[in-house]
Order: structure tokens, then sequence, then C-alpha cells
């Protein structure tokens, strides 16, 4: 089929085979997947989209690689965002070790049905996937050497991923409340960067010892912008800022090798117990900020119009599988060493990889004006302002 215009292709993405762009024929050719049939679609395109096509070449390129026959270690794979990426990765072929704690000493004793490694694997599995559920205790340096034998033995020395997602000081954050360091338990450091730096740290150890050999690997560190802004408390800011100078100078150390470390921040997420926890942690902040200051009415409608916001903001965030798409594009990247050492946004990876949410649409973009215009209930100075 030839189109004498603007090339129209296939709006579904994810079934595009392979892009040919053949200057001599001035031809774009696109094979194009309908159930168990192939079209071949022939556009004739004029010169002035010659530089278009081969940018989406390119990216086209960059998205389908395979990565079938990979293996990947995704920590904290329970729930939240090592879940949504360990489905990410067993639906896209990577054979994916999945470790976490056991339910019995776990966020799942304390709280409603949430879900367990094992439902994860189930979850994987479903989806055409391999998945491997190991129990770790990451505040363990044994067990984590452990898990890491274990891949190594089992896979002839071969991790081409590791996702670092456990954390496990979200409940002692929320017990010490909204008070400053000095007032607090300075054991509180341990239960919010024991996991969530130094596992981190330890894991990155591990892996880069079987990347380093076979040359090539991606490590992909769970932070936040935390790092930059004071978040909840002083262990939490530190903890986040670390991992993203860790994942800096581990990058100018690995990169002679082949293997790429980058650190990753997710956006709003709405995963299990994040809504309920933040407005936990935004009850508790107002209450011993403000009450005394603004008199009880006025404190109870300052908190409703808040809880209001953050109800909104939620409805516009992003899922754990929308971080899941990110990871996939970045294994299959064939240039992720141009990114290794780098703060890397999901939002802004949607946009260079071209992906979406798996409802089909993008989240909010938490660095727009509009966005926080919208959470201060600004909502028609929101609507002018550009994105």
């Amino acid at each position: 089929m030839e189109y004498n215009g603007k090339p129209k292709l296939p709006q579904t993405r994810e079934r595009v085979i392979a892009i040919t762009f053949a200057r001599s024929s001035n031809l774009i050719i696109v094979p194009y997947k309908h159930g168990s049939a192939t079209w071949i679609y022939r556009f004739l395109c004029p010169s002035i989209f010659h530089p278009l096509f081969q940018r989406f070449q390119l990216l086209s390129s960059k998205m389908s690689r395979v990565l079938g026959g990979q293996i990947a270690l995704v920590t904290g794979a329970s729930r939240g965002v090592g879940r949504g990426i360990a489905l990410q990765l067993g639906q896209s072929g990577v054979t994916v070790y999945i470790s976490g704690r056991k339910p019995t000493n776990s966020l799942q004793s304390q709280h409603r049905n949430l879900p367990t490694l094992e439902t994860t694997a189930d979850d994987i599995r479903n989806r055409g996937g391999v998945a491997i559920p190991v129990y770790c205790d990451h505040t363990d340096h044994e067990e984590i050497a452990e898990l890491f034998d274990r891949i190594h033995k089992e896979n002839g020395g071969t991790l081409n991923i590791l996702v670092n997602a456990a954390y496990s000081g979200v409940q002692d954050m929320a017990n010490a409340g909204s008070v400053p360091f000095f007032e607090a338990d300075p054991l509180l450091w341990d239960s919010v960067n024991n996991v969530g730096l130094r596992n981190n740290y330890i894991c990155c150890v591990h892996a880069a010892r079987m990347m380093v050999k076979r040359r090539s690997g991606l490590i992909v560190n769970m932070s936040s912008a935390a790092g930059l802004q004071y978040t909840f408390n002083v262990p939490y800011g530190v903890g986040k800022a670390a991992i993203d100078r860790m994942s800096a100078d581990m990058a100018i150390e690995l990169q002679p090798y082949g293997v790429s470390v980058v650190s990753l921040w997710p956006g709003m997420q709405s995963k299990e117990g994040s809504e309920e926890s933040a407005m936990l942690c935004i009850g508790y902040n107002l209450y011993t900020k403000y009450l005394k200051v603004i008199g009880k009415a006025q404190f109870l409608w300052f908190f409703d119009n808040n809880l209001y916001q953050l109800d909104k903001t939620f409805e516009q965030s992003e899922s754990a599988e929308f971080v899941g798409k990110a990871v996939v594009a970045l294994a299959g990247d064939r240039n992720i060493q141009e990114k290794s050492g780098k703060v890397l946004m999901t939002y802004d990876l949607a946009n260079e990889y071209n992906f979406k949410d798996i409802d089909g649409g993008l989240p909010i973009d938490i660095r727009r004006v509009s966005t926080a215009l919208e959470y201060f209930g600004f909502n028609q100075i929101a609507t002018i302002v550009p994105t």
C-alpha cells in the first residue's frame, strides 16, 4: 500500500515489528502484526519527512531489543514498585529472581491483606514469564550473599539486571512521627537506611562481580527527589541522596567494564499503602506544626483541604508497572552506557521511549507548575499555565 502524502503509521505502538527507511526509494516499510497475520505497509515518503522517520527508526530499534534469556534480580518485589518492575520484566521474557521477607516478618503481618512474594511470582507466571521467588532478609549480609550465590550457580555466573527496590523503614517512620531528629530514637537511622541504603550497596557489590566478568549489565537503584529536598525526616533524605551519589560513583568505576548504573525516580505512586501512609504523615505534620497556631476549627478545614488535594493527586499518579516499563526500556537500550551514573525520572523515560501507563495514559509530571497549583487548590489558574 502506498500513500502519497503524510505517512500514516499503525496506532498500536507495541505491534510494530520493525521499521525500514529506504532513502533510495523514498519508502518506509512497516511490517505490522495483527493476530496471526503480518501485513506489510509501504509508504511513499516525501523528502521533508526523512529526518523525522530516521529518528523514529532509531527510537524503534531501542525499544525492540529482545530481553528473552536475560536474568534479573528484583529485591523487594512483594509489593509496590518492586512488584511492578518484576511483572514487566517477566512478561518481557526475562527470568526474574524476586526477593523479599517472609510474610510473617513483613508488613503483611501488620496490615490488611497485602500481596506476598508468592503472589508476585504467580502473577508473573500467569503472564507467561519465569519467576523464582527467594525469601531473603536484606538486613542480613549473609542471606544476601547466599541469594547471589544461588543466582551464580543456577545461571553459570550470569546476572544481567539488578533492581534494588527493597525498603523496610515505612512502619518505623510512621511510628516515629514528625519529630526533629534530635528528639527521635537514633536507631531510626538504621531502620530507614539498613535496607534502603546499606543493602543496596551490598547487592551492587555482589551483582557487579558477576557483571564485570561478562563485561555487561544494568543496575537500577530506586531513589526519589527526597535526596534534593527535605522529606519526612533526616535519615530518609540523607539515604536517598546517598543512593544517587552511590550510583554516580559506581558508574565511574564500572564504566571500563561495560556495566551501567542508574538512579531511578518514580513519580507519585498509587501502590498498596501509599495513599494511607501519605495521609497519615500529612495529618501528623499539620497537627504538630499548625494546631496551636491557627486553632482547632481552622486546622480541621486546612487538614480536610490538603487530604482532598492529595486524593486528586493520587487519581493521576503512576502505577508500579509504569516504573516497570521504564526499567524494561532501559534494559533494552543498546546505548544505556550514555545514561550510566545519572538520575532518571520515569516520566522523562516514558517520553523518550514512547511508552504509557497500563491504563493507556500518562501520569502527572510532579515538576510542572500546574501540578503544584492544582495541589494547593488553584485549579483555575492551573488550567492557563503552560505545561
